[in-house]
């Protein structure tokens, strides 16, 4: 049995800066209602922790780690005024982005993350999924 110890250098200090971005994720929807926070500097560092955290649900489902899974996440931002976290968006002169992936498809780093979600989700045999053989 592992018993956790707290690392006190990871503790959030009263007054100290965070993240104004984190992902949120529940790997098993209607299992939990808390979910698992992960800080990130960007929108663009958030899909990418979304992406790893999706392929890996994948995974474990593909590899019989998992018999199923119901996965959901998102992005959130700190809210000053409110002092609590509320889902991401961005308002620009041109446009309105409350989606991470619709955003990031226009994003300078689009290619860049593309890439990145290519390489996790071809590990993944999707065509067993859509036949049931998972």
């Amino acid at each position: 049995m592992f018993h956790w110890k707290v690392d006190e250098r990871y503790e959030r200090k009263e007054g100290e800066n965070m993240s104004k971005l984190r992902v949120w994720w529940i790997p098993q929807a209607g299992a939990t209602e808390d979910s698992f926070y992960v800080p990130v500097e960007t929108v663009e560092e958030g899909k990418k922790v979304m992406d790893m955290l999706a392929a890996y649900d994948a995974y474990q489902r593909q590899n019989r780690i998992k018999p199923d899974y119901c996965n959901c996440g998102g992005v959130q931002r700190w809210d000053e005024d409110s002092q609590d976290w509320e889902d991401w968006y961005m308002e620009t002169e041109d446009d309105y982005f409350d989606d991470v992936d619709d955003y990031c498809e226009q994003c300078e780093k689009a290619d860049d993350l593309e890439e990145f979600t290519h390489e996790l989700f071809k590990q993944i045999d999707w065509e067993n999924f859509k036949n049931g053989k998972n």
